[in-house]
């Protein structure tokens, strides 16, 4: 049996596809969305430092591109 991804586990992920060139970004998103719903959570946290695009535009644009998806995101204090 497989187990379903946690938040920690899918975001790291996605943390790994934005490093990889956005490689699978969407079905990363998927199972970040999938997870965040089996835990009861409205928003994914990320922690800034961690993106390739760490600026102001490079996160606006992610949380557009998260939200398209279905998933909200927040940003962790530097």
């Amino acid at each position: 049996m497989v187990s379903e991804p946690t938040v920690e586990d899918a975001t790291n992920r996605v943390y790994e596809a934005l490093h990889a060139d956005n490689a699978e970004i969407d079905a990363h998103i998927a199972a970040l969305k999938a997870a965040l719903t089996r835990a009861g959570l409205k928003e994914a946290v990320f922690d800034p430092a961690r993106l390739v695009q760490n600026n102001r535009s490079g996160r606006k644009l992610m949380q557009a591109y998260f939200r398209q998806r279905g998933v909200t995101v927040k940003f962790s204090a530097y």
